[in-house]
């Protein structure tokens, strides 16, 4: 440990009592009461089992996700929110087609094969041509055109577990940008093993690849064409294993895969936001929320119904307990973040006159595994609140990790606009099992676990929310 982090560490924990008196005693004592209350309580774990059930995935611009907008409309009202309403979210929105592959020599076999979000179809007759094979993304960035020309590059590199989910932003560059250098140097098609950690199991992963450039003198982005673009996909872990063994054999590997995904119209979602009102400050709130978009191949339980439901949950129990905060709890179900982080875009444009009245925000969306760690993000004025907060948690089992602002996808665009923000740590450990695949369902949820995530939820929010001061906005 460094010197700084350690005396950073004694201050933070040096007089931990209340003593401060940034809140009252009384306050204090309901909030440790609604922490220990919701530990039991269900209500995030039936409102996910709800979604999951009634609406099921809910891929932007599908026609689930209408059903997913009424869905929270109307249980944001049932809740007994002070305010519901939504705003729109404007995307092109991309289609799900044909998905199939099989190795035609020298050893035929079928290929478990998912298309990778955002990309362009093969021909309706398919792909067919010789793999070449990279371990690594940064492999295929090496290698000379002529080794990838007229070929469907197959990447092999396998995501490593970690509690803290780092192992994904590691793996994750060959599924979002090879599809892109394969097309720059000539190539048919790419192929990656899945970026997940079911080695075992066959349900390919899918997820969102590059789309876009922006161009790093002008700030100008280009939306990249199918002529800029290969058709990409995802096969399974054991079958790139597979491809792996058949690769030892020192011959060549022909393969033929159609993916018939596509780019359709424009079309309009909506970002659906419920609020619990303050009683002094309303004009200032504190964000939190989930994205109420997910993939198409399961029911988007763990990404991220259970997102939704645990701060649905959250508000509803700090006003069912009679905790009126100081300012405005606003809770946002962001739209399409799946493919276009499009709802938190949007919400950060029809917000940008009023981001000073934004005092802090927080996602999840990592699934509904027990709360570990709290990182903040915010000024060292008001360590002393986030102090509080670190000691409300740890009789959930929660450390506090430092400074370090940490924060969920859907927040990246108000944390550009200076939006002091906090993370509550998820245990990652076997997300990436059922992340971006047909096992994303509602049974993988434990309503226990839910509920820690709640309780500790609750610690943040009512206390964020009863602070009078600032948490260290900074607009841009």
């Amino acid at each position: 440990m460094s010197k700084f982090i350690l005396t950073l560490s004694i201050i933070f924990y040096s007089n931990i009592g209340f003593s401060n008196k940034i809140f009252t005693e009384d306050f204090i004592k309901k909030v440790e009461q609604l922490r220990d209350f919701a530990k039991t309580d269900n209500t995030a774990y039936k409102l996910a089992e709800s979604l999951t059930t009634e609406v099921g995935h809910r891929l932007g611009g599908s026609s689930n996700d209408i059903k997913g907008v009424n869905w929270a409309v109307s249980k944001f009202n049932e809740l007994g929110f002070d305010k519901v309403y939504t705003e729109p979210v404007i995307f092109k929105k991309w289609v799900r087609g044909l998905e199939q592959a099989e190795v035609v020599s020298p050893f035929p076999q079928p290929l478990k094969i998912t298309a990778l979000g955002r990309s362009f179809p093969t021909t309706d007759e398919g792909i067919t041509a010789e793999i070449v094979h990279f371990q690594t993304f940064e492999d295929l960035e090496k290698a000379e055109d002529s080794k990838v020309k007229d070929k469907i590059v197959f990447i092999s590199n396998r995501m490593e577990r970690q509690k803290d989910g780092s192992g994904y932003g590691k793996a994750n560059t060959a599924r979002y940008k090879s599809a892109y250098v394969t097309a720059q140097k000539g190539g048919v098609g790419t192929i990656i093993r899945s970026i997940g950690t079911d080695y075992h199991s066959r349900n390919p992963h899918t997820g969102a690849m590059m789309a876009s450039i922006t161009d790093e003198l002008t700030g100008e982005t280009h939306n990249l064409t199918e002529h800029e673009l290969v058709p990409a996909g995802a096969i399974s872990n054991p079958d790139a294993d597979l491809l792996v063994n058949m690769l030892k054999r020192n011959k060549p590997i022909k393969i033929k895969m159609t993916l018939l995904s596509h780019w359709g119209e424009e079309y309009t979602s909506q970002n659906v936001i419920g609020e619990i009102t303050g009683r002094e400050k309303p004009e200032e709130v504190v964000v939190i929320g989930g994205h109420l978009d997910s993939w198409d191949l399961g029911t988007g339980a763990i990404d991220d119904a259970s997102g939704c439901a645990i701060t649905m949950a959250t508000a509803k129990l700090i006003k069912d307990a009679g905790i009126k905060p100081y300012r405005t709890i606003r809770v946002v179900l962001w739209a399409n973040e799946e493919y276009g982080l499009d709802g938190a875009k949007a919400y950060a444009q029809a917000h940008e006159n009023d981001m000073q009245n934004h005092i802090i925000a927080a996602e999840s969306d990592f699934g509904a595994a027990p709360i570990y760690a709290l990182s903040s993000g915010v000024s060292v004025d008001s360590l002393a609140v986030v102090k509080i907060m670190a000691k409300l948690l740890e009789p959930l089992g929660i450390i506090y990790e430092g400074n370090t602002g940490k924060y969920g996808p859907d927040i990246i665009p108000l944390k550009k606009n200076g939006i002091a923000t906090m993370g509550l740590r998820q245990d990652g450990t076997n997300y990436f099992d059922l992340h971006h695949t047909a096992d994303d369902t509602f049974d993988k949820i434990a309503p226990e676990e839910m509920a820690q995530n709640v309780a500790a939820w609750i610690v943040f929010v009512s206390l964020a929310a009863e602070y009078k001061g600032n948490f260290g906005y900074n607009h841009k």
